[in-house]
């Protein structure tokens, strides 16, 4: 595979990464320290220099909150791969093609592992590094790299010697800045959107901590007192004494029920049993892959002839329980659910109490599922049984909920909808843009339009 001229328009030309370096346009790109000298797990400490791996490289940036760290004494002693502010990175080892630009940030240093280069622009004149990621991010460079690094291999890597051979293409600096403003106006919007999700599903959170985790307005109630942030019909709604239960103390009436008896957890289906007969329509089938990221290129399909159950709409309830255990609002049309995937309905109670109950668990079923001696840590459904939760006595203070989560919950969701709608128009653009195949003005519309 290679970028011939012919693909692009007048005017743009390919380039390599080396006769970039040999132009002054970039510097030579390098990653972190290789062999003895490389930062070990048992260096690293919970406070100090950022060590950035490619899993740390999340929606175009670095996710320094989950970051290893190491002492910046130990940093200093390091020889290479000190990132700024403005780096484009690029995973090269393992976990073939992230990208991120560096964002601006507080540290003393920003210190990268031997999986990430760092491209850095001297010539702002010839690259635009917005656009050097853009490009980076195209379909055609990610299937030109992970094809030289040999993905899908136990040891999948593509050096920076072997980088330096990488073609570059490269409009006029001005189109550049045209197509990097376009692609950073819909990552400004995605990102805004992903903030405001979850903001929302931290104050939902939060509220429900402290309703039916911390009790704060019975205690409130204990002490004649008004609550701050609830009114006071609501307020009467809760008891104004707690009482011993099996997980201590907790309002008076209320009761200790298993997570399984307050919803119901169905288990999918095998998919590659039911696929699409002669004449039907097919589904596509909903993995963890889907959860994460939607329907794909390479999501399998099955009959939709399966038992409507299995059939996923918006807004239903997930739960993965193998693999990589976590939950999601399903937003991406109907679909079937496969196995190892829970869909969560309850007959009883709303989808905000049973969802959150599930999050609260899930920190502990994933530690339950990290020491399993499998290959794939997995929940079994004794661990839904031994999941504890606290139910109240009084229908109308659920119902009350519902008019405090649902709204939450419902503008969370739609958030979060709207950025992957956002990503997936991005992400078609892409090619076009790259290749001049779609003019800005176009671009823009379309982005309007997803907005």
């Amino acid at each position: 595979m290679t970028f011939d001229d012919l693909d692009i328009p007048d005017g743009w030309s390919v380039w390599t990464v080396e006769s970039l370096i040999e132009k002054g346009i970039i510097e030579k790109p390098l990653d972190g320290n290789h062999g003895n000298i490389h930062p070990k797990s048992k260096d690293y400490v919970d406070n100090g220099i950022p060590f950035v791996m490619a899993s740390d490289m999340e929606n175009g940036e670095i996710d320094f909150k989950g970051c290893k760290k190491i002492t910046i004494e130990q940093a200093k002693t390091l020889k290479k791969g000190f990132a700024k502010a403005g780096d484009v990175l690029l995973s090269h080892k393992a976990t073939i093609g992230r990208t991120a630009i560096l964002q601006e940030h507080n540290h003393d240093l920003v210190l990268l592992t031997p999986q990430v280069t760092y491209y850095r622009v001297k010539d702002f004149e010839k690259l635009n590094p917005i656009y050097l990621k853009t490009y980076f991010d195209s379909p055609k460079f990610q299937a030109l790299f992970k094809l030289w690094a040999g993905d899908g291999s136990t040891r999948s890597y593509l050096g920076i010697t072997a980088q330096r051979k990488l073609p570059i293409v490269l409009p006029p600096v001005d189109v550049q800045n045209d197509i990097s403003k376009v692609i950073d106006n819909f990552n400004q919007k995605i990102s805004t959107n992903l903030l405001m999700n979850a903001t929302l599903e931290k104050i939902a959170q939060r509220i429900f901590k402290s309703w039916f985790v911390n009790f704060d307005p019975v205690k409130a109630n204990a002490e004649d007192l008004p609550f701050d942030g609830l009114s006071p019909e609501i307020q009467a709604l809760f008891p104004n004494e707690l009482e011993e239960s099996e997980l201590g103390m907790i309002p008076k009436g209320w009761e200790v029920k298993s997570l399984d008896e307050i919803a119901h957890f169905l288990n999918g289906l095998a998919c590659q049993k039911h696929q699409p007969k002669d004449g039907e329509t097919p589904l596509p089938v909903i993995k963890i892959a889907e959860m994460r990221a939607g329907y794909q290129e390479k999501t399998n399909e099955a009959s939709p002839s399966v038992d409507p159950k299995y059939i996923i709409q918006d807004g239903d309830f997930l739960f993965s329980w193998s693999g990589s255990l976590t939950t999601c609002f399903w937003s991406h049309g109907p679909g079937v659910l496969n196995q190892h995937l829970f869909k969560v309905t309850s007959e009883d109670y709303p989808k905000w109490f049973y969802s959150m109950w599930v999050n609260r668990h899930l920190a502990e079923f994933i530690r339950i599922a990290a020491d399993k001696a499998t290959t794939m840590g997995h929940i079994k459904r004794e661990h839904l049984s031994q999941a504890k939760v606290v139910v109240p006595n009084l229908e109308e203070l659920i119902s009350k909920g519902n008019d405090i989560f649902g709204p939450l919950i419902e503008r969370s969701n739609l958030c979060l909808t709207q950025a992957k709608t956002l990503m997936k128009v991005r992400d078609k653009l892409l090619p076009h843009l790259i290749s001049g195949k779609i003019t800005i003005q176009k671009a823009e519309e379309l982005l309007e339009e997803a907005s």
